[in-house]
């Protein structure tokens, strides 16, 4: 088994606990679609911000941002009712199909360009 497949199995688990972690402290009602994308870009920034002036980053400073990006992430997925497994797949095969591997391969470029 793969690590990502292993983090695909465990999406519901997490979905869960952030879930039982937001009703017990009574947060669903701050979390609308606008505020969730709100803070998965802040989060993103904090994230950043951990590699802001050198590629000397704690390790466990960047684990936390991105699992705060993340947090966010599933808890936008719940509030728009989709399941984040089969969007990231989906997402995926369109993505597939604009970088074929033999164009894509080795390069940075654009879709639009390759």
């Amino acid at each position: 088994m793969s690590f990502g497949y292993a983090i695909i199995n465990n999406m519901e688990r997490v979905q869960n606990e952030i879930e039982k972690f937001n009703k017990e402290r009574d947060w669903d009602q701050f979390h609308s679609p606008e505020n969730l994308a709100k803070s998965i870009a802040i989060e993103a920034g904090e994230l950043l911000e951990c590699f802001q002036w050198n590629n000397n980053y704690n390790k466990e400073n960047v684990c936390d941002e991105l699992a705060d990006v993340f947090s966010y992430c599933f808890q936008l997925a719940n509030k728009l009712k989709v399941n984040p497994e089969e969007i990231i797949l989906n997402k995926l095969e369109k993505t597939r199909k604009k970088y074929p591997v033999e164009k894509a391969k080795g390069t940075s470029k654009k879709y639009t360009e390759l």
